[in-house]
């Protein structure tokens, strides 16, 4: 038996009632947590379909990659030259400035300047009247003391004088003997020829002026060999002295080829740059190439005979480092490499290769680390990708 402890009058509200009444009183604090249910939700679904589209993203991403052409270049050892190339100029063989050795005023200029003349060849005078008044002076005082030089030793065999008297006339005739031969030497000296074959390159000699001892008569080339001059690097020098031949190309010469034979090699730097001189040896009988002609010296410090050459566009740099991408199966490959000599459009790799590498030198740059492509042509020399 139950006791229904209620004031007298009131009835039970019903279960139904209660809920209402307790849903209406905690509104406000169920629709903030419906809320906070909802927010949770919501970000759920937005984090699931960013993974989603994450996803898909990355798989297109890679699809595409997959879809990136390939041309492949096989690595074949190959000859090639270690050379520098570098200017120079033309010089004479020989550059020989003459100058008056006698004074006296010029009475004929027999040559112009740019004429070629043959070794001996008089190329003007100096007039000559007082050397031979001089020479015919000196000749009589030899005369003279010859004459009393060879009675002088008649008379001694026949002790008709003493020996002092003999030895005073020798030494007048010997020095009358000297006194002939230095005039004869300046009357010579008159007539000014060329000591080689050359070309007159400038002539100071004016008929009509006065010249004195050393004064300038003309300056001479001799151009039948001339020198190819061209400056060398002092990081080069080593290797350039062990070279023997040398090809050149003239440019005034409608680019005409030639090979200079090493003829000398400065033991010391003749410009403040630090430029070794080098000078090379060319036949010039036909007087054809000219002295102050410019050229380009390409010079072949030594020769590889298997070197692996890539073209220089398929090098990678990044920071100090360089790499390459090579193809491994149907994936690519990063590979380091080290570099050595450039030839051209070429350059060899010292280490990081091998030979029979395929290397990619078209897509590469648009690869990855293990990633697929595909290889829609493989060369053996790059030219054919070229052409």
């Amino acid at each position: 038996m139950t006791t229904d402890n209620r004031p007298s009058g009131q009835t039970a509200s019903p279960p139904s009632s209660k809920l209402l009444y307790f849903l209406w009183k905690n509104m406000p604090r169920l629709a903030l947590i419906l809320f906070v249910v909802v927010i949770y939700l919501l970000f759920g679904a937005i984090g699931s379909k960013k993974a989603q589209l994450e996803a898909a993203k990355k798989e297109a991403h890679l699809e595409q990659k997959k879809l990136v052409n390939a041309v492949v270049l096989k690595v074949e050892p190959q000859a090639i030259e270690d050379a520098i190339n570098l200017p120079g100029s033309i010089e004479a063989w020989t550059k020989l400035d003459l100058l008056a050795k006698v004074s006296g005023s010029i009475t004929e200029v027999l040559v112009e300047e740019g004429q070629a003349v043959a070794e001996g060849e008089v190329l003007a005078r100096i007039e000559m009247a007082d050397y031979r008044i001089a020479l015919d002076a000196a000749r009589a005082s030899y005369t003279l003391a010859k004459s009393e030089f060879e009675r002088n030793q008649a008379m001694l065999k026949k002790k008709v004088i003493p020996s002092a008297n003999l030895e005073t006339s020798e030494m007048k005739y010997l020095k009358a003997k000297t006194e002939l031969e230095r005039a004869r030497l300046q009357l010579s000296r008159c007539t000014i020829t060329a000591p080689m074959a050359s070309v007159v390159r400038r002539i100071d000699a004016k008929v009509g002026a006065y010249l004195s001892v050393g004064d300038p008569l003309a300056q001479l080339l001799q151009i039948d060999r001339v020198k190819a001059v061209v400056g060398i690097p002092e990081s080069d020098v080593a290797a350039v002295s062990r070279v023997r031949e040398v090809g050149l190309t003239i440019q005034a010469l409608e680019d005409r080829e030639l090979v200079g034979q090493a003829y000398f090699l400065s033991p010391s730097p003749e410009t403040t740059a630090y430029l070794y001189r080098f000078e090379l040896a060319l036949d010039n009988r036909d007087h054809q190439i000219l002295p102050g002609m410019f050229l380009r010296a390409r010079i072949v410090k030594r020769e590889i005979p298997d070197a692996l050459m890539v073209p220089l566009y398929s090098i990678i740099s990044h920071g100090d480092q360089q790499f390459v991408y090579l193809v491994e199966g149907d994936q690519v490959r990063r590979q380091p490499v080290v570099l050595g000599i450039i030839s051209g459009w070429q350059i060899q790799v010292r280490e990081g290769l091998k030979a029979g590498d395929r290397l990619v030198i078209e897509g590469h740059r648009e690869v990855e680390e293990g990633q697929q492509v595909k290889i829609v042509k493989v060369v053996t020399d790059v030219k054919e990708q070229l052409l």
